[in-house]
């Protein structure tokens, strides 16, 4: 795993644009970078593969645990009118679209697994698509050689699993959901619709605050029609919480991602999976914050159970907050995960994450900060596979 400096593609912001790119800047600060990109050997992204697939069957034996336990339930912070509704969507073997793992990895063979984004991930359009597009012009502009190589069939898997989900759920229309206010998120979404499309599935889009519900208690769309399916990239965790949530297992919408996900995107997760798997060679120790084991660790990252985009995050070491962040979660209560600091490249923190759709493991992308707690704003750098 190597740094390595590379020509900028000239025309790449007028490529953004034609592609609806829209937030390879934000607040004035680039995102998409590519002066750099990241170069791994095939061995090491082998590496990431296998651990990406062995992590989500241990989450997915950790879902099975969770749902049929009271007290699991209670320490992820679900609320109880919620619990039957998670249950049966577990039960009823309701499948996901996809997720990505945030790894520490240095190159050197030593992964550790960080924590599970498997809710509403963002970052998947430069990862499956825009990255793709850089590799082709490198080497067609002779900047990469022609045996350059990426792990990346991300779009390809999406494709596939809309039409797994198309049969499962018999559908032909799926609508498509997300915050009014983000453009990154809307875009994540754009991209997601194109691949259902793909799939042959027709879509339509709407944004959370234009969902409403009937007196039949039906999910409906702007045209007051039921919403047979829908796609939201809106955590689950502000969901349950909100009035409406009530009315979920009620109705007949079904939901992308499915209501069991809401135990994958918690970081309760983190302490469960360190419980059941001790010692696991891409774990850290975990525990919750409360727990007396969590004095064990002296150097740690204290994370809220629904904290994003490292929001509220504290590092703490040898009793020093070494570094943190501020934001709205934490009241929900936290766990503590021990501290491996990020390998540094040319003064870079970096984090690697995997992505997996499905079952499969199937791409990644590097983000990079100067700070040691990668935000909304840390830098996105394309990779390629060299030898």
């Amino acid at each position: 795993m190597k740094r390595v400096a590379i020509t900028e593609r000239p025309n790449w912001q007028a490529q953004a644009k034609e592609y609806g790119f829209n937030f390879h800047t934000m607040y004035g600060e680039r995102y998409w970078c590519e002066d750099f990109y990241y170069q791994f050997g095939l061995k090491e992204i082998e590496l990431i593969e296998e651990a990406t697939e062995e992590l989500h069957q241990m989450a997915l034996k950790a879902v099975d645990r969770v749902v049929k336990s009271e007290k699991l339930l209670e320490k992820f912070q679900i609320p109880p009118q919620s619990w039957r509704f998670i249950r049966e969507s577990w039960n009823r073997e309701e499948p996901s679209l996809y997720g990505r793992f945030d790894f520490a990895y240095d190159g050197q063979g030593n992964l550790k697994m960080l924590e599970y984004n498997a809710d509403t991930p963002t970052s998947l359009y430069e990862s499956a698509f825009f990255q793709w597009l850089w590799l082709e012009d490198q080497i067609e502009a002779k900047n990469l050689p022609m045996i350059a190589d990426q792990f990346n069939s991300i779009q390809e898997q999406l494709i596939s699993r809309f039409g797994d989900l198309r049969a499962y759920h018999n559908m032909n229309l799926l609508h498509f959901s997300c915050c009014e206010d983000s453009e990154e998120d809307r875009g994540t979404v754009e991209y997601l619709e194109d691949c259902a499309k793909e799939a042959g599935l027709e879509t339509e889009f709407l944004y959370i605050e234009e969902i409403g519900i009937n007196s039949d208690l039906e999910y409906t769309d702007m045209d007051d029609t039921p919403i047979d399916a829908i796609f939201k990239l809106y955590p689950w965790e502000f969901m349950l919480g909100e009035d409406f949530a009530s009315y979920l297992d009620m109705g007949k919408t079904r939901w992308l991602e499915p209501a069991w996900k809401a135990i994958l995107s918690n970081k309760a997760l983190l302490p469960l999976l360190w419980e059941m798997f001790p010692g696991h060679q891409y774990l850290l120790p975990a525990y919750f914050s409360n727990d007396k084991k969590a004095a064990s660790l002296t150097s740690y990252v204290k994370k809220p159970l629904f904290s994003r985009e490292g929001a509220n995050v504290e590092i703490v070491t040898d009793g020093n907050v070494l570094e943190s962040a501020d934001g709205p979660y934490g009241i929900e209560g936290s766990i503590i995960q021990e501290y491996v600091p990020l390998p540094i490249f040319d003064g870079n923190h970096v984090v690697v994450g995997s992505w997996i759709v499905g079952d499969t493991a199937c791409g990644l992308n590097i983000r990079e900060d100067h700070s040691r707690i990668t935000q909304d704003l840390s830098r996105f750098y394309p990779h390629a596979i060299i030898g």
